[in-house]
């Protein structure tokens, strides 16, 4: 099975609490947690993180298809957040809000709201993940 990224992305932690250093292929990304639970805010939490997974992917995907219709559509938005609740297993729920500046016809709002949902990590984060750990 072959890896979606080209080289892995590499976090490491010092001494400062919940500073974070993230090496992906042509940069960093400075992680931390907000202030009010003992972060310095010097960048987005773990939480916000993932939600910009699933914002960028989201805008991407609607992008290419509104592209590929030759539609006029010079913007879009979308608001993400997300909740948790314990039954008798962990349940999060993500709520998704994507917007447009200028007014569409009902038609093309549902065709984007479908075509949302067949983004990558979307589909990536309602199915089965798999997460196995290891030390060196």
């Amino acid at each position: 099975m072959a890896n979606l990224l080209e080289d892995n992305l590499i976090g490491s932690i010092s001494k400062q609490k919940y500073l974070c250093t993230i090496n992906w292929r042509n940069g960093i990304l400075v992680m931390d947690e907000p202030v009010s639970i003992g972060g310095q805010d010097l960048g987005p939490d773990p939480y916000s993180t993932l939600l910009a997974s699933l914002a960028g992917c989201t805008l991407s995907t609607l992008r290419m298809y509104i592209d590929r219709k030759g539609w006029d559509v010079p913007e879009i938005q979308v608001s993400l957040n997300m909740s948790q609740e314990n039954a008798s297993e962990l349940i999060t729920n993500i709520e998704r809000v994507i917007s447009f500046p200028q007014p569409l016809a009902p038609e093309i709002k549902d065709r984007l709201l479908f075509i949302a949902e067949k983004c990558p990590v979307s589909k990536m984060l309602k199915n089965k993940i798999n997460i196995n750990s290891k030390t060196l």
